[in-house]
């Protein structure tokens, strides 16, 4: 009986869901054992893999979960989840499928796509099943896997070798729009290595919390498989090894260090730019890992089409996944991240203080806790209370600085130089899209960086109406959130500006 609302359970859920939500979290689960309570109600029990998944599908899906029960077995269904013991052999999942997909339901054979969601991170209970794991994966009945590797001696155990910061992890990293799809990216591959979104390419800025979400993928994965072959480096690090490397002609250590690995976690992949042979190691370490189920991810200042210098091979297969930015963070972003370090610090900010600190530093993440910094340091050295005064005291040298840098003249001429075309074209009377769209731009860039009013802006840009700089603005500012090539000047032509 229990089983029966279970699967019927599934059913509503495959419906009401998107496609790859339920297969990514809610297919591989295994069949809730439902106790039925009298008039109390009945409590469903639920076992997950790992601590990951289970957070995740408490706050996700659990609400949901219990309201589809509850409604189908006319009473209330308390959803209760708990950890699956690691020796136990699996449970096939109970989930079926959408209904005229055409795919297996549960008892039927299914694809070695579905049998990886269904057992991804069990690698253990998949040996104990007699299904060969492949790097931590299973591999469907039948599947041939390569010959076992032969030990390294010149490896030091995985613990040692991850180079992970420990304290970036998803827990203390501030959620909001700007990260929004690139947390959500991360968080998935957290809970399924190798699964979907291979690679995941996350660009944007300096600053704004790229490295965080990949050291927080390499925590995750580590928390849940402390075995886990993970290693996290920055472009520059594997330059290095590639040309230590070649002088010795030693490029069996280059491959044991970066072929064999579970995930692989690179940072600033621009920096292989003109380096034919570190991105010919690269592209060899990428084919590797991609063959065996590895997963990758690598961060960048753009796009991978905006990438100069790197070979098309590479860059094309840096799309082929998933490719996600990381914007600059909003005001409430940048508010909530000030709170939230500030509590980490043991010293609250008042929200006003917050508010003010946020409003005059939006560069990036990193210059928010500088900001922060030596906020909580004036306080602290001068014995006073945290306030807006205190705030500007502290940040008076930040503050002159922008007010002296950032004006309307510097951000049309700044505008102008990146998208080569004159300063004079700022104020003429022009309309080509040559010119209209980089006066736009500027109009957006004066409106959302400077004190002045649309009149004051519309006087600047040749005597134009207020109306028109509202318009510009309006117009830049939709477009930015939907536009990743724009949201990606825009945000180079602030830095710029931010010097």
């Amino acid at each position: 009986m229990s089983l029966d609302l279970w699967q019927r359970g599934c059913e509503r859920l495959a419906i009401e869901l998107p496609e790859q939500q339920f297969t990514t979290w809610i297919r591989p689960l295994p069949p809730a054992d439902i106790t039925d309570e009298g008039e109390a109600g009945a409590v469903a029990s639920l076992r997950v893999p790992n601590r990951f998944k289970l957070d995740w599908i408490r706050s996700q899906y659990g609400a949901r979960i219990e309201s589809v029960l509850s409604e189908l077995a006319g009473k209330p269904v308390r959803l209760e989840l708990s950890l699956a013991p690691r020796d136990t052999a699996p449970v096939t999942s109970g989930f079926i499928t959408r209904p005229g997909t055409g795919r297996a339901s549960a008892g039927q054979p299914v694809s070695a796509g579905q049998i990886l969601a269904e057992v991804a991170d069990r690698p253990a209970q998949v040996a104990a099943n007699g299904h060969i794991p492949v790097n931590g994966h299973p591999a469907e009945p039948g599947f041939s896997p390569p010959a076992p590797r032969a030990t390294v001696a010149h490896l030091p155990p995985a613990a040692n070798r991850h180079r992970l910061n420990s304290a970036l992890t998803f827990d203390n990293l501030v959620a909001g729009r700007a990260n929004q799809m690139a947390r959500t990216a991360a968080l998935h591959v957290a809970g399924a290595p190798g699964a979907m979104y291979n690679p995941l390419f996350i660009y944007g800025g300096v600053g704004l919390g790229k490295t965080h979400l990949v050291h927080a993928v390499g925590n995750a994965l580590l928390a849940d498989n402390p075995n886990a072959r993970v290693l996290y480096l920055h472009a520059e690090q594997f330059i290095s090894d590639v040309v230590k490397n070649y002088q010795r002609k030693t490029f069996d250590e280059l491959k044991a260090k970066y072929h064999n690995l579970d995930l692989l976690l690179i940072d600033d992949v621009q920096f292989f730019a003109g380096k034919e042979r570190t991105q010919e190691e690269f592209f060899n370490a990428f084919e590797a890992l991609l063959a065996k189920r590895a997963h990758i991810i690598m961060t960048s200042d753009t796009y991978p089409k905006g990438l100069v210098d790197i070979d098309e091979r590479l860059t094309s297969r840096f799309d082929a996944g998933l490719t996600v930015a990381i914007e600059p963070p909003e005001l409430e972003m940048r508010v909530a991240i000030l709170l939230a370090k500030a509590r980490a610090e043991n010293t609250p900010m008042p929200e006003d203080v917050a508010f003010f600190v946020a409003k005059n530093v939006r560069a990036n993440v990193r210059e928010l806790e500088g900001a922060l910094r030596k906020v909580l340091a004036y306080a602290k050295f001068s014995h006073k209370e945290i306030s807006i005064s205190l705030a500007r005291e502290a940040l008076k040298d930040l503050l002159s600085i922008q007010n002296r840098q950032v004006g309307v003249e510097n951000i049309q001429k700044t505008v102008a130089d990146f998208y080569k075309i004159k300063v004079a074209d700022m104020y003429s009377k022009k309309r080509p899209a040559s010119i209209a769209r980089p006066r736009q731009i500027a109009m957006y860039l004066a409106k959302e960086m400077t004190q002045k009013s649309l009149p004051e802006i519309g006087e600047l840009f040749g005597g134009r109406d207020h109306t028109t700089v509202l318009h510009a603005v309006r117009k830049i500012g939709g477009e930015r959130h939907k536009n990743t090539e724009l949201n990606q000047q825009l945000h180079v032509l602030e830095q710029t500006l931010k010097g």
